[in-house]
């Protein structure tokens, strides 16, 4: 799988397809300490308003423009998925008139992605959608996976949120941060050396 990968990344960077890694996560309102300092022997607690909750978060990861696209809801089924893949139409699907390149995405076995609607849904779009299945429990054959750790230790970090439409707006805005930041011009703000 790992060779087919790499041959298909070899495309993406060529032009000849587009590229996209899928999964879901989800991110809480008080979200696990994963580095925090105490006194030996204190117990350490962090006082966190109303009651946790979570976000889940569907998205796709282009490989060549390292573009991060969520979808966010209250569960993790296959109707979610689908209203990811409703955005996937809109941005890279086929329009009159103008050219399509064809687009990859690539799924692992999750219950949503192989389930009655969402292999429905992936048929329709079939024209112009190609599905690489990866193996079970592969998780580091997905690009994506980085990117969750990153959305999640560095820009959702260090908070808490006080209900689930804050974390969504949250998501949202560090999703754009994140793809700001991964698609800045290095050459865009000349600086003159001392």
């Amino acid at each position: 799988m790992g060779l087919r990968l790499a041959l298909r990344k070899a495309q993406a960077e060529a032009g000849d397809i587009v590229l996209l890694f899928a999964d879901e996560s989800e991110a809480l309102t008080h979200p696990y300490l994963a580095r925090a300092w105490a006194k030996r022997g204190a117990d350490l607690r962090v006082p966190a308003p109303g009651q946790a909750k979570k976000v889940a978060m569907m998205g796709a990861l282009d490989h060549l423009t390292r573009r991060l696209i969520v979808h966010t809801s209250r569960s993790k089924r296959s109707a979610d998925f689908i209203a990811l893949l409703q955005t996937l139409d809109a941005l890279y699907g086929p329009r009159p008139g103008l050219p399509t390149k064809p687009v990859v995405i690539v799924l692992d076995n999750g219950p949503i992605h192989v389930s009655k609607a969402t292999t429905a849904a992936l048929a329709v779009r079939a024209h112009w959608l190609t599905v690489e299945w990866l193996p079970k429990y592969a998780p580091e054959l997905n690009d994506i996976e980085v990117v969750w750790h990153d959305l999640k230790a560095h820009h959702l970090a260090h908070q808490t949120f006080t209900d689930a439409e804050a974390l969504d707006r949250a998501i949202h805005a560090a999703v754009t941060a994140l793809n700001t930041e991964r698609n800045r011009n290095p050459l865009g703000k000349p600086r003159i050396s001392a």
